[in-house]
Order: C-alpha cells, then structure tokens, then sequence
C-alpha cells in the first residue's frame, strides 16, 4: 500500500481530515504558569488545601482554638468551600514556640499543593513560620499576632518583616504608647518599670511604653528581663522597689504574670505600686488565678469591634456549631483573616479548560496586598503595605470586681487611644 499523501485523497475526505484535526487542536494543552513565584494547580475533582498553624496544646491553646473556629465558621458560611472545592485544613501545632512555628512552616510547604497558610496564634512563631513560607513563595495571615516587628515600627518595615506575611490584629505598636499615656498623663505617674520576658512580643511592647514614656517626661527607672518558666519573681521585684517605681507595666502571660502580682502582694513596699499588664492577661483564667489580688490592675487591650447585628449573628453562630459562648474575642479577627484569605483565593485563581485552577503565589499576595476597605466584624480593613490589615485602636481596662469575670474587665474601659 502507498504511504498516506493528501494528493491521494477525494477532496470531500480530505476537508473531514482536516476538520478533525482542526477539533483535535482546539483541546490545547494546559496553560503554562507565568507567576514569578510559581503555582498551586488545583484539580476539579480535589479539595482546596489550606496550611492551618496554630497553637492547640499548652497555655495558649484557648486563643489558637479559637483562631482555628474563626477560620471554620467563615468556612461554614460558604457550605466548607473555597473556588467551589472543598476546603481541607492541614492543621500544625506549634505550642507557642519560635521553633514549632518554624518546623511546622517546614511541613506545610513541604506539600506544593497547599494554596496558603493561616496563622499563627503566638507573635514569636509568626517570626520564624513567616521567614519559611515567604521563602517558600507561600502567603500567610493571622488573627492573633500582633507583635510590632513582624510588620512595620515607626511606618518603616521591621526587623521580622516578610513580604508574604499579613494580620488582622492591630500592631500593637501602639499597645505600649496606649499604656505610657495613660500612666504619665491619667494616672500622674513620673517613675516606671517594665518587665518582658524576651519574646519579641513582650520586649515589643516594654520598649514602646519605655518610648513614649520617656518622651512625655517620665523615665523608666527599671528595664527589666525574666525567663520564660520563671516562678520566683522576688529578684526582679527586689529591684523594682529598689528603683522606687511608683507603675509596673508586665506584658507577661501566663504564668508568669501571675507569679508577677502573686508575688508583688506579699512584697512589703509595693503595697502602693500600680500593675499593668497587656492583652495576653485579659483571660478569664488569669482572674480566676489570682482573684482579689488583681483589683486595681490595668489592662491594655485591642479595642472591641462595635456590636452590630453582624457580629451578633456570628456570635449565635459560635454557640450553635460548639456549644459554648466565645471564651475570648479572638474568634472574630480570625474569622475577618479567614474571609480576607478567600476573597483573595477568588481573586487570584485563574480556572482552565479543564476545569482545574491556577492559583498563582504572587497573585495571591498582591490580591493580598490589594485588600482596601473590605468589610470584616471588626470593620473596615484594608492591608498596608507592610501586611498590617487591623486598626490600631487600644482600650485601658481597669479590674474593680473579679466576681464579674472576663465581661466586667471588659466592660470597664477607662481610656481609648485610637492613633
């Protein structure tokens, strides 16, 4: 037999040849990505995988859970769907450690098929988890962290700044200056300690009330350090007497802010000495600790979101899926990170013939970076360009009555900073 030629052929069967073959073309092959950092190809019939890295075991694990029901109640508004896939968690915990953040980081993207991260619930794992998932090409937004050198100091990028790191809690940048401000102008104070315990988050805190502190005319007589695990405060509070402050400012938790004031009200001297602490000690758990011993005391903290039906609803929504009322309020920014992360995903997904996705990483961040007045429970957020997505607003609570618990602190507000 002849080998195959066109001129062979009738006319009529050449043309079917080449309307097939012009069929056969149309199916062209997949689109080739072009996102300077790669993409997450997700296939029709497969879930969306979403890094989840949180803490759930230790003396944090309260605030991590509730990070992680903020992210499965904006997933339970969508019928536990992203792009229309099924959502999958992969869940990591990291026990509030900067080496659990990091090895945790490690194994998320250690899978190219997981789109993005959520987390994480302590400052000191941001840091390292970040560097990791940014080197990665990932994205990653939390709820919770709020530590000043992982975004921005002063509006210029700090020292733990990572391009794909993002947040809906307020920098707390300001936490300290909230706090230096109601101590030197409310309260009169002239002379202050400060107590961290090295972490990022607490040093962050202790310099930015030591800043504004000494800038308003006050000086801080005691800058003072403990070690995580600590439990005999009484050197360090030797120390604050000797420097006669007349306010300690202790962003600690727990337990070793509760051994700070145990400790302090059985310290002759210190019996006029004025306490404040941070968000880290607003806990139902650290009142029913030390009870009596903290009336007096004053807490600075994010200022709540307004309530609005909205937040009503989300609040009823918490009761139903766990049975339980909202412990904390850390739920609601997690919930406003979940929503930002997904509309982002929408955003930057691009979907193929064959119904697959490309999701491009550096589409991702910029659709990231691109958030501008998004409406979240705790109002309107847009993402700066340091990642910083909340408002800086910070409530000075003072704690009158313990038999009132965690809503009587909280509704004690005495001072609102709103820079």
């Amino acid at each position: 037999m002849p080998p195959f030629s066109r001129a062979t052929l009738p006319l009529p069967v050449v043309l079917l040849v080449y309307a097939l073959l012009a069929a056969c073309s149309s199916d062209k092959p997949r689109e080739v990505c072009q996102d300077k950092l790669g993409c997450v190809t997700l296939e029709a019939a497969l879930p969306v995988k979403l890094g989840v890295i949180q803490t759930i075991t230790g003396k944090m694990a309260s605030i991590g859970v509730d990070q992680i029901r903020g992210m499965e109640l904006a997933l339970a508004m969508r019928g536990g769907k992203v792009l229309g896939h099924d959502a999958s968690l992969i869940i990591e915990d990291t026990g509030c450690k900067p080496e659990g953040g990091a090895n945790s980081a490690l194994r998320i993207v250690s899978d190219p098929s997981v789109a993005a991260i959520f987390g994480t619930t302590c400052s000191g794992d941001a840091a390292t988890a970040a560097q990791v998932m940014t080197e990665a090409g990932l994205s990653m937004i939390s709820g919770n962290n709020s530590a000043p050198f992982l975004t921005s100091v002063a509006g210029k990028k700090a020292p733990k700044w990572q391009a794909g790191y993002f947040r809906t809690a307020p920098n707390e940048e300001y936490s300290g200056p909230a706090a230096a401000r109601y101590a030197y102008e409310k309260l009169g104070m002239r002379s202050a300690a400060t107590i961290n315990d090295g972490d990022i988050y607490t040093k962050g805190l202790t310099d930015g009330f030591k800043q504004e502190f000494e800038r308003l005319g006050g000086k801080v007589v005691l800058y003072a350090t403990i070690n995580k695990g600590d439990a005999d405060m009484a050197p360090v509070l030797e120390a604050v007497l000797q420097a006669k402050a007349q306010l300690v400012f202790f962003p600690l938790f727990q337990p070793e802010g509760n051994n700070v004031l145990l400790r302090a009200r059985k310290t002759p001297g210190l019996e006029n000495l004025v306490f404040m602490s941070d968000g880290s000690l607003i806990d139902q758990t650290f009142i029913d600790a030390v009870s009596t011993a903290a009336v007096g005391m004053y807490f600075v903290g994010p200022t709540p979101a307004p309530h609005t039906p909205e937040l009503q609803k989300l609040a009823d929504e918490y009761q139903a899926k766990y049975g339980e009322t909202p412990r904390t309020d850390y739920y609601v920014s997690a919930f406003d990170a979940a929503n930002i992360l997904i509309a982002a995903l929408e955003k930057a997904a691009v979907k193929q013939r064959d119904g697959s996705m490309l999701i491009g990483r550096q589409a991702l961040r910029d659709a990231l970076y691109g958030t501008r007045g998004f409406k979240g429970v705790t109002g309107s957020l847009t993402c700066n360009e340091f990642g910083d997505c909340g408002v800086p607003s910070f409530n000075v609570l003072r704690l009158d009555d313990p038999s009132k618990g965690i809503a009587g602190l909280k509704a004690n507000a005495v001072y609102t900073y709103a820079p």
